[in-house]
């Protein structure tokens, strides 16, 4: 045997080896990955789009960088809610996608990402009685409290003074939670100034314009302050929100798709049995036409098997149903490449030639309609990842990628593992009975 024949051996031996350590349990920890990756058809969870209201971005800022930082702040957002291993795109210019596999809780996940969630603080005017100020409509009318900052100009109080750490902490005298928070240097110059003059005066506290909380002030505050009023998930919501950052634009649902992840359950299990099914037939039509060299064939599918499922595993590749779809597509391809060889070797052991030159001609010649065949395919995947990715359609974009590594991968199995087989079978196997030619 070759030595070059040796080492590819040797590679294909431990390429194998790995690929069976790395699935080998499917749903076992390597590397930190914990098992398969699962999209949302066959997760559960929730499939949402937004869209951006570019008209209320602050005009020293350009599209891109508003874009980025609401993207920055949905994904510490989604991270901090729990939600394992989000998806969040932009698309086109003014568009979020953000899927959310595994989450039940949709709404609620929905109302978090996508409030602004900016943290006002507003103050009373009192009239000739001490008393608040009152609309026609017998309501305190409030205005943004303001103070003057470390650089002498005027400045509304917000959230974007804050330190990233609000929390959730229990009330002790009536074990209600209340949203602890503190400010950085300046919000705390001009928290100081604004408690000061509110001593015995309500504080409102307003969430993207909707009052949460209206404390009476007892005394100067400079560094912290809590907000009360709301239950335990709100609460929550609210800390998450504010150690996130408000979001630079206003945010609108215009696409939205939930998911049960019983049917994706369901899901997996028929496409596991439809896939053993679909390989066992093509295995057997492998083997009965083309005998010695369809066992060949059958083996280097196994190892492509192995190798396809340690790369879903290990980069990973989030499997959709489309992408499943996708993976059988792969499967027949590869099939479909190791039968232009066998057919092209055939002709040539029918025109007389020794087994080992008809498989290293029927390899030369049988290249070029594999590799015309695959980079068309290419060409399509590369179109269709990119008509998933501009519109939102995740299914397109499952099945665009991962048919695409499929493809790649059937191309070094047909091309190396199968040679290889053929070669070092051709030199001890020669009757050609045995490669599906009459002898």
């Amino acid at each position: 045997m070759k030595t070059s024949d040796m080492l590819l051996l040797l590679f294909i031996a431990v390429l194998v080896g790995f690929g069976i350590w790395a699935i080998t349990p499917l749903d076992g920890d390597r590397f930190g990955r914990q098992g398969l990756t699962l999209g949302l058809d066959l997760k559960g969870g929730a499939y949402l789009v937004y869209e951006a209201d570019l008209s209320k971005r602050d005009p020293a800022q350009t599209v891109d960088q508003v874009m980025t930082s609401v993207l920055g702040k949905i994904e510490r957002r989604a991270n901090a809610f729990g939600v394992k291993e989000p998806i969040i795109q932009r698309q086109g210019e003014n568009r979020i996608l953000v899927q959310l596999p595994g989450e039940k809780n949709v709404d609620e996940a929905k109302k978090l990402i996508g409030q602004v969630a900016l943290l006002e603080f507003k103050e009373t005017t009192s009239d000739a009685s001490g008393q608040p100020q009152r609309d026609d409509k017998g309501e305190v009318i409030w205005t943004i409290a303001t103070g003057t900052g470390s650089d002498a100009q005027t400045k509304e109080l917000t959230g974007k003074y804050l330190k990233p750490n609000a929390k959730v902490m229990l009330k002790q005298t009536t074990n209600e939670p209340e949203v602890a928070f503190e400010w950085n240097d300046e919000g705390a110059i001009l928290f100081e100034q604004i408690t000061k003059r509110n001593i015995q005066k309500p504080l409102g506290i307003f969430l993207d314009g909707q009052a949460i909380s209206a404390p009476t002030v007892q005394a100067v505050i400079k560094n912290s302050g809590i907000i009360t009023g709301m239950d335990m998930a709100e609460s929550q919501n609210l800390a998450i929100q504010l150690n996130s950052g408000s979001l630079d634009v206003p945010l609108t649902v215009i696409q939205e798709q939930t998911v049960d992840a019983t049917l994706g359950a369901d899901s997996i299990k028929k496409s596991i049995v439809a896939g053993a099914i679909g390989l066992i037939l093509v295995a057997l039509f492998m083997i009965l036409y083309y005998r010695m060299a369809g066992v060949l064939a059958t083996l280097s599918l196994i190892i492509y098997g192995i190798i396809l499922t340690a790369i879903f595993k290990l980069v990973p590749v989030t499997l959709t149903m489309a992408g499943i779809a996708a993976a059988v597509v792969s499967i027949g391809m590869a099939v479909d490449a190791n039968i232009l060889i066998f057919e092209r070797m055939k002709e040539e052991l029918r025109a007389g030639r020794t087994i080992g030159a008809a498989v290293d001609t029927g390899f030369n010649r049988a290249w070029l309609a594999i590799r015309d065949s695959n980079v068309t395919t290419f060409i399509a995947c590369i179109v269709l990842f990119w008509f998933g990715d501009t519109f939102g359609a995740f299914l397109v974009k499952g099945f665009a990628l991962t048919l695409f590594i499929g493809v790649a991968l059937s191309m070094f199995t047909a091309i190396t593992v199968s040679r290889l087989f053929l070669s070092m079978t051709a030199r001890v196997v020669k009757n050609s009975w045995l490669y599906g030619v009459k002898a």
